[in-house]
Protein backbone atom coordinates (compact mmCIF):
# COMPACT_ATOMS: atom_id res chain seq x y z
CA UNK A 1 0.00 0.00 0.00
CA UNK A 2 1.83 3.49 -0.78
CA UNK A 3 2.45 5.57 1.97
CA UNK A 4 1.72 9.09 0.05
CA UNK A 5 -1.97 10.61 -0.34
CA UNK A 6 -3.04 10.14 -3.67
CA UNK A 7 -4.67 12.75 -6.08
CA UNK A 8 -7.85 11.85 -4.97
CA UNK A 9 -7.57 11.76 -1.23
CA UNK A 10 -5.73 15.41 -1.51
CA UNK A 11 -9.08 16.99 -3.43
CA UNK A 12 -11.56 15.08 -0.23
CA UNK A 13 -9.82 16.11 2.40
CA UNK A 14 -9.38 19.80 0.90
CA UNK A 15 -12.78 19.70 -0.07
CA UNK A 16 -13.60 18.42 3.64
CA UNK A 17 -11.42 21.47 5.30
CA UNK A 18 -13.48 24.08 3.06
CA UNK A 19 -16.35 22.94 4.15
CA UNK A 20 -15.72 22.76 7.52
CA UNK A 21 -14.30 26.57 7.53
CA UNK A 22 -17.44 27.62 5.60
CA UNK A 23 -19.47 25.87 8.42
CA UNK A 24 -16.85 27.28 11.03
CA UNK A 25 -17.41 31.12 9.58
CA UNK A 26 -21.38 30.92 9.41
CA UNK A 27 -21.71 29.45 13.00
CA UNK A 28 -19.40 32.61 14.25
CA UNK A 29 -21.74 34.91 12.02
CA UNK A 30 -25.10 33.24 12.90
CA UNK A 31 -24.09 32.33 16.78
CA UNK A 32 -25.06 34.78 19.46
CA UNK A 33 -23.54 37.52 20.65
CA UNK A 34 -23.01 39.00 24.06
CA UNK A 35 -22.60 42.46 23.06
CA UNK A 36 -24.71 44.26 20.53
CA UNK A 37 -25.27 47.86 20.17
CA UNK A 38 -29.12 47.56 20.84
CA UNK A 39 -30.46 48.38 24.43
CA UNK A 40 -30.96 44.93 25.01
CA UNK A 41 -30.42 43.34 28.95
CA UNK A 42 -28.29 40.40 27.07
CA UNK A 43 -25.54 43.22 26.06
CA UNK A 44 -23.02 44.67 28.16
CA UNK A 45 -21.87 46.79 25.26
CA UNK A 46 -22.24 50.80 25.85
CA UNK A 47 -25.38 51.04 23.97
CA UNK A 48 -27.26 47.95 26.08
CA UNK A 49 -29.49 47.56 28.82
CA UNK A 50 -27.84 45.07 30.95
CA UNK A 51 -26.77 47.50 33.49
CA UNK A 52 -30.19 48.79 34.01
CA UNK A 53 -31.74 45.20 34.24
CA UNK A 54 -29.08 44.33 37.29
CA UNK A 55 -29.99 47.50 38.83
CA UNK A 56 -33.57 47.26 39.10
CA UNK A 57 -32.89 43.66 40.13
CA UNK A 58 -30.54 44.59 42.85
CA UNK A 59 -32.81 47.33 44.14
CA UNK A 60 -35.76 44.95 45.20
CA UNK A 61 -37.78 45.56 41.74
CA UNK A 62 -39.70 42.22 40.73
CA UNK A 63 -38.60 42.41 36.84
CA UNK A 64 -38.07 39.96 34.12
CA UNK A 65 -37.52 39.70 30.83
CA UNK A 66 -40.45 39.44 28.14
CA UNK A 67 -40.27 37.35 25.17
CA UNK A 68 -43.70 36.88 24.25
CA UNK A 69 -46.11 38.11 22.21
CA UNK A 70 -47.69 41.70 23.92
CA UNK A 71 -51.04 39.66 23.13
CA UNK A 72 -49.92 37.58 26.30
CA UNK A 73 -49.50 40.65 28.86
CA UNK A 74 -50.83 39.90 32.00
CA UNK A 75 -53.66 41.45 33.69
CA UNK A 76 -51.62 43.20 36.44
CA UNK A 77 -52.66 46.93 36.74
CA UNK A 78 -49.54 47.11 38.71
CA UNK A 79 -46.47 46.56 36.27
CA UNK A 80 -44.84 48.59 33.75
CA UNK A 81 -43.67 47.50 30.55
CA UNK A 82 -40.18 48.85 28.81
CA UNK A 83 -39.98 49.10 25.18
CA UNK A 84 -36.37 49.77 24.46
CA UNK A 85 -36.25 50.76 20.92
CA UNK A 86 -37.81 47.85 19.75
CA UNK A 87 -36.32 46.23 16.51
CA UNK A 88 -39.44 45.63 14.57
CA UNK A 89 -43.20 47.12 14.07
CA UNK A 90 -45.56 46.12 15.94
CA UNK A 91 -49.07 44.47 14.19
CA UNK A 92 -52.44 46.14 14.67
CA UNK A 93 -53.34 43.33 17.26
CA UNK A 94 -50.32 43.67 19.48
CA UNK A 95 -50.74 47.59 19.65
CA UNK A 96 -54.36 47.16 20.43
CA UNK A 97 -52.88 44.53 23.46
CA UNK A 98 -50.59 47.52 24.47
CA UNK A 99 -53.45 49.81 24.50
CA UNK A 100 -55.59 47.50 26.96
CA UNK A 101 -52.86 46.74 29.36
CA UNK A 102 -52.65 50.76 29.86
CA UNK A 103 -55.75 51.67 30.26
CA UNK A 104 -56.27 48.87 32.92
CA UNK A 105 -53.94 50.75 34.55
CA UNK A 106 -49.94 49.68 33.65
CA UNK A 107 -47.42 52.03 32.73
CA UNK A 108 -45.72 51.58 29.44
CA UNK A 109 -42.39 53.41 29.16
CA UNK A 110 -41.25 52.93 24.76
CA UNK A 111 -38.12 54.96 23.62
CA UNK A 112 -36.72 56.02 20.18
CA UNK A 113 -38.73 56.35 17.05
CA UNK A 114 -39.64 53.16 16.32
CA UNK A 115 -41.25 52.63 19.67
CA UNK A 116 -43.15 55.20 19.29
CA UNK A 117 -45.41 53.18 17.05
CA UNK A 118 -46.37 51.28 19.78
CA UNK A 119 -48.72 53.60 21.00
CA UNK A 120 -52.18 54.87 20.01
CA UNK A 121 -50.99 57.94 18.84
CA UNK A 122 -47.33 58.87 17.58
CA UNK A 123 -47.31 62.18 16.20
CA UNK A 124 -43.58 62.54 16.14
CA UNK A 125 -40.71 63.55 13.76
CA UNK A 126 -37.30 61.88 13.26
CA UNK A 127 -34.28 64.11 14.04
CA UNK A 128 -31.57 62.16 12.80
CA UNK A 129 -28.74 65.40 13.07
CA UNK A 130 -29.72 65.93 16.54
CA UNK A 131 -29.50 62.13 17.47
CA UNK A 132 -25.95 61.87 16.32
CA UNK A 133 -24.59 63.22 19.82
CA UNK A 134 -25.68 63.69 23.72
CA UNK A 135 -27.17 66.66 24.69
CA UNK A 136 -28.61 68.00 27.69
CA UNK A 137 -32.51 68.26 27.74
CA UNK A 138 -34.22 70.49 30.81
CA UNK A 139 -37.71 70.07 32.09
CA UNK A 140 -40.50 71.37 30.82
CA UNK A 141 -43.22 70.57 33.22
CA UNK A 142 -43.52 70.08 37.01
CA UNK A 143 -43.93 66.61 37.86
CA UNK A 144 -42.75 63.56 40.35
CA UNK A 145 -40.50 62.81 36.91
CA UNK A 146 -38.97 66.75 36.37
CA UNK A 147 -38.45 67.13 40.40
CA UNK A 148 -36.51 63.76 40.42
CA UNK A 149 -34.55 64.79 37.56
CA UNK A 150 -34.23 69.04 36.35
CA UNK A 151 -32.10 67.69 33.53
CA UNK A 152 -31.19 64.63 31.39
CA UNK A 153 -29.02 63.42 28.97
CA UNK A 154 -30.38 62.19 25.25
CA UNK A 155 -28.86 61.28 22.15
CA UNK A 156 -32.50 62.10 20.92
CA UNK A 157 -33.55 60.58 17.51
CA UNK A 158 -36.71 62.40 17.11
CA UNK A 159 -39.52 64.84 18.93
CA UNK A 160 -42.67 64.98 19.69
CA UNK A 161 -45.61 67.11 18.10
CA UNK A 162 -46.02 70.04 20.68
CA UNK A 163 -49.46 70.35 19.92
CA UNK A 164 -50.35 66.12 20.21
CA UNK A 165 -51.60 65.15 23.43
CA UNK A 166 -50.08 64.14 26.54
CA UNK A 167 -47.91 66.72 29.18
CA UNK A 168 -44.27 67.38 27.96
CA UNK A 169 -41.90 66.75 30.56
CA UNK A 170 -38.62 67.42 28.84
CA UNK A 171 -37.30 69.45 25.55
CA UNK A 172 -35.05 71.98 23.69
CA UNK A 173 -34.67 75.18 25.59
CA UNK A 174 -33.43 76.88 21.83
CA UNK A 175 -36.60 75.05 20.12
CA UNK A 176 -39.50 74.93 22.15
CA UNK A 177 -41.82 73.15 19.36
CA UNK A 178 -39.14 70.25 20.20
CA UNK A 179 -40.35 67.92 22.70
CA UNK A 180 -38.41 64.84 23.88
CA UNK A 181 -40.25 63.32 26.66
CA UNK A 182 -44.11 62.85 26.77
CA UNK A 183 -46.39 61.50 29.08
CA UNK A 184 -50.41 60.67 28.78
CA UNK A 185 -52.88 59.02 30.13
CA UNK A 186 -55.20 56.22 29.09
CA UNK A 187 -57.56 54.69 31.11
CA UNK A 188 -56.19 54.03 34.23
CA UNK A 189 -52.91 53.78 33.09
CA UNK A 190 -49.89 56.22 31.54
CA UNK A 191 -47.47 55.93 28.57
CA UNK A 192 -44.38 57.70 28.30
CA UNK A 193 -42.26 58.18 25.31
CA UNK A 194 -38.76 59.07 25.22
CA UNK A 195 -37.05 60.18 21.72
CA UNK A 196 -34.22 57.69 22.96
CA UNK A 197 -33.48 54.63 24.95
CA UNK A 198 -30.30 57.12 26.43
CA UNK A 199 -30.91 57.38 29.65
CA UNK A 200 -31.17 53.45 30.83
CA UNK A 201 -28.47 52.38 28.59
CA UNK A 202 -25.00 51.00 30.23
CA UNK A 203 -23.06 54.32 28.94
CA UNK A 204 -25.85 56.76 29.78
CA UNK A 205 -26.88 55.20 33.34
CA UNK A 206 -24.38 57.12 34.84
CA UNK A 207 -24.76 60.44 33.46
CA UNK A 208 -26.20 62.86 36.12
CA UNK A 209 -29.62 62.69 35.92
CA UNK A 210 -30.63 60.10 34.27
CA UNK A 211 -30.70 57.08 36.85
CA UNK A 212 -33.35 59.40 39.16
CA UNK A 213 -35.06 59.48 35.88
CA UNK A 214 -35.16 56.53 34.94
CA UNK A 215 -36.45 54.95 38.23
CA UNK A 216 -39.06 57.91 38.73
CA UNK A 217 -40.50 56.42 34.88
CA UNK A 218 -40.45 52.46 36.04
CA UNK A 219 -42.14 53.73 39.70
CA UNK A 220 -41.50 52.67 42.64
CA UNK A 221 -40.47 48.74 43.76
CA UNK A 222 -43.83 47.71 44.24
CA UNK A 223 -44.77 47.01 40.75
CA UNK A 224 -43.72 44.55 38.58
CA UNK A 225 -41.45 45.35 35.68
CA UNK A 226 -41.62 43.80 31.78
CA UNK A 227 -38.59 44.39 30.31
CA UNK A 228 -39.41 43.63 26.61
CA UNK A 229 -36.79 41.18 24.34
CA UNK A 230 -39.24 39.89 22.55
CA UNK A 231 -39.31 42.62 19.89
CA UNK A 232 -35.45 42.68 19.93
CA UNK A 233 -35.39 38.94 18.61
CA UNK A 234 -35.17 36.77 21.61
CA UNK A 235 -37.88 34.81 21.95
CA UNK A 236 -39.12 31.53 23.94
CA UNK A 237 -39.91 29.19 21.20
CA UNK A 238 -36.09 30.45 19.63
CA UNK A 239 -33.55 29.98 22.90
CA UNK A 240 -33.47 26.26 22.59
CA UNK A 241 -32.32 26.59 18.92
CA UNK A 242 -30.55 29.45 18.94
CA UNK A 243 -28.64 27.93 22.07
CA UNK A 244 -27.59 24.47 20.61
CA UNK A 245 -27.10 26.60 17.43
CA UNK A 246 -23.03 26.34 17.85
CA UNK A 247 -23.24 22.52 19.03
CA UNK A 248 -25.13 21.26 15.77
CA UNK A 249 -22.74 23.68 13.37
CA UNK A 250 -19.88 21.22 15.44
CA UNK A 251 -21.79 18.05 15.05
CA UNK A 252 -21.69 18.73 11.12
CA UNK A 253 -18.40 19.15 11.02
CA UNK A 254 -17.65 16.06 12.97
CA UNK A 255 -20.09 14.46 10.70
CA UNK A 256 -18.17 16.05 7.60
CA UNK A 257 -14.76 14.98 8.98
CA UNK A 258 -16.13 11.25 9.58
CA UNK A 259 -17.10 11.49 6.42
CA UNK A 260 -13.80 12.51 4.85
CA UNK A 261 -11.68 10.01 6.68
CA UNK A 262 -14.17 7.03 5.68
CA UNK A 263 -13.95 7.97 1.98
CA UNK A 264 -9.99 8.44 2.26
CA UNK A 265 -9.72 4.72 3.80
CA UNK A 266 -11.86 3.09 1.41
CA UNK A 267 -10.16 4.27 -1.50
CA UNK A 268 -6.84 3.65 -0.10
CA UNK A 269 -7.16 -0.24 1.27
CA UNK A 270 -9.87 -0.98 -1.75
CA UNK A 271 -8.22 -3.45 -4.28
CA UNK A 272 -5.82 -2.21 -6.58
CA UNK A 273 -5.89 -1.88 -9.85
CA UNK A 274 -3.95 -1.97 -12.21
CA UNK A 275 -3.54 0.85 -14.69
CA UNK A 276 -4.29 0.56 -18.49
CA UNK A 277 -0.80 0.49 -20.57
CA UNK A 278 -0.26 3.56 -22.71
CA UNK A 279 -1.45 3.38 -25.96
CA UNK A 280 1.45 4.58 -28.23
CA UNK A 281 -0.45 4.87 -31.10
CA UNK A 282 -2.09 8.10 -29.57
CA UNK A 283 1.42 10.14 -29.65
CA UNK A 284 2.11 8.97 -33.37
CA UNK A 285 -1.34 10.04 -34.67
CA UNK A 286 -0.63 13.50 -33.22
CA UNK A 287 2.14 14.05 -34.80
CA UNK A 288 0.47 12.47 -38.06
CA UNK A 289 -2.11 14.41 -37.82
CA UNK A 290 -0.29 18.24 -37.52
CA UNK A 291 2.24 17.22 -39.55
CA UNK A 292 -0.43 16.73 -42.63
CA UNK A 293 -2.20 19.75 -41.27
CA UNK A 294 1.43 22.08 -41.80
CA UNK A 295 1.69 20.46 -45.30
CA UNK A 296 -2.04 21.43 -46.35
CA UNK A 297 -1.22 24.93 -44.90
CA UNK A 298 2.36 25.21 -46.46
CA UNK A 299 3.45 26.34 -43.34
CA UNK A 300 6.85 24.59 -43.32
CA UNK A 301 8.35 27.87 -42.32
CA UNK A 302 5.99 27.54 -39.06
CA UNK A 303 7.76 23.88 -37.94
CA UNK A 304 10.86 25.69 -38.32
CA UNK A 305 10.22 28.17 -36.39
CA UNK A 306 9.53 26.66 -33.71
CA UNK A 307 12.02 23.94 -33.83
CA UNK A 308 14.68 27.16 -34.07
CA UNK A 309 12.78 28.93 -31.49
CA UNK A 310 13.42 25.38 -28.90
CA UNK A 311 16.27 25.09 -29.69
CA UNK A 312 17.62 28.55 -29.13
CA UNK A 313 15.44 28.73 -25.51
CA UNK A 314 18.01 25.41 -24.36
CA UNK A 315 20.86 27.12 -25.90
CA UNK A 316 20.71 30.57 -24.43
CA UNK A 317 19.50 28.79 -20.91
CA UNK A 318 22.94 26.58 -21.06
CA UNK A 319 24.90 29.70 -22.02
CA UNK A 320 23.84 31.78 -19.37
CA UNK A 321 22.65 34.18 -22.35
CA UNK A 322 19.34 35.95 -23.37
CA UNK A 323 17.22 34.42 -25.22
CA UNK A 324 16.85 36.93 -27.70
CA UNK A 325 20.88 37.28 -28.28
CA UNK A 326 21.51 37.48 -32.12
CA UNK A 327 22.95 34.52 -33.99
CA UNK A 328 26.57 35.53 -34.06
CA UNK A 329 26.44 35.90 -30.41
CA UNK A 330 25.18 32.63 -29.73
CA UNK A 331 27.63 30.98 -32.63
CA UNK A 332 30.51 32.82 -30.43
CA UNK A 333 29.53 31.37 -27.03
CA UNK A 334 29.13 28.34 -27.88
CA UNK A 335 32.55 28.39 -29.46
CA UNK A 336 33.99 29.91 -26.27
CA UNK A 337 32.36 26.99 -24.25
CA UNK A 338 32.89 23.90 -26.12
CA UNK A 339 35.19 25.06 -28.60
CA UNK A 340 33.12 24.10 -31.42
CA UNK A 341 34.82 25.89 -34.41
CA UNK A 342 32.49 24.76 -37.34
CA UNK A 343 31.36 27.51 -39.36
CA UNK A 344 28.56 25.40 -40.27
CA UNK A 345 27.01 25.91 -37.28
CA UNK A 346 26.86 29.46 -37.45
CA UNK A 347 25.58 29.32 -41.13
CA UNK A 348 22.25 26.82 -39.61
CA UNK A 349 21.30 29.32 -37.06
CA UNK A 350 21.41 32.39 -40.05
CA UNK A 351 19.51 29.85 -42.29
CA UNK A 352 16.84 29.46 -39.71
CA UNK A 353 16.80 33.33 -38.98
CA UNK A 354 15.45 33.43 -42.46
CA UNK A 355 13.63 30.07 -43.11
CA UNK A 356 11.13 31.27 -40.07
CA UNK A 357 9.95 34.05 -42.10
CA UNK A 358 10.07 32.42 -45.83
CA UNK A 359 6.61 31.44 -46.70
CA UNK A 360 8.03 29.56 -50.08
CA UNK A 361 9.90 27.52 -48.17
CA UNK A 362 9.65 23.83 -49.31
CA UNK A 363 9.07 21.00 -47.17
CA UNK A 364 12.25 19.31 -48.60
CA UNK A 365 14.30 22.72 -46.85
CA UNK A 366 12.40 22.46 -43.70
CA UNK A 367 13.13 19.04 -43.13
CA UNK A 368 17.02 19.71 -43.40
CA UNK A 369 17.38 22.42 -41.81
CA UNK A 370 14.89 20.85 -38.87
CA UNK A 371 17.14 17.93 -38.71
CA UNK A 372 20.15 19.74 -38.74
CA UNK A 373 19.11 21.59 -35.57
CA UNK A 374 18.44 18.08 -34.04
CA UNK A 375 21.69 17.03 -34.83
CA UNK A 376 23.60 19.61 -33.12
CA UNK A 377 20.90 19.36 -30.13
CA UNK A 378 22.38 15.79 -29.61
CA UNK A 379 25.82 16.94 -30.21
CA UNK A 380 25.64 19.87 -27.40
CA UNK A 381 23.39 17.39 -25.22
CA UNK A 382 21.11 20.31 -24.85
CA UNK A 383 17.99 17.41 -24.05
CA UNK A 384 19.41 16.03 -21.31
CA UNK A 385 16.39 16.79 -18.81
CA UNK A 386 13.84 15.02 -21.01
CA UNK A 387 15.57 11.87 -22.12
CA UNK A 388 14.31 8.64 -20.14
CA UNK A 389 16.69 7.34 -17.44
CA UNK A 390 16.94 4.34 -19.68
CA UNK A 391 18.06 6.61 -23.24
Amino acid sequence: MPDRLTRGDRKLLLAAGAASLVLVVLTVVLGPRDAVEVPTTYSAASSGAKAAFLLLRASGYSVMRWERSLRDLPDDPNATLILAEPQAMPTSDERAALEAFVERGGRAIVTGLAGAYFLRQHPISPDPIAGLTWKRIASRSPSAITRAAPEITLAPQAYWDVEAAGLPLYGDDLDAEKVRVVKYGAGRGEALWWASATPLTNAGLSEPGNLEFFLACVGNSSRAVLWDEYFHGHREAAPASSADLPFTWLGVQLALAAIAVLLTYSRRSGPIVTPAPENRLSPLEFVRTLGSLYQRARAASVAVDIAYQRFRYRLARRLGLASTAPADDLQRAVQDRWNLDDPAFGDLLRACESARDDPRLTPADALKLTRSLGGYAVKLDLFRSERSPST
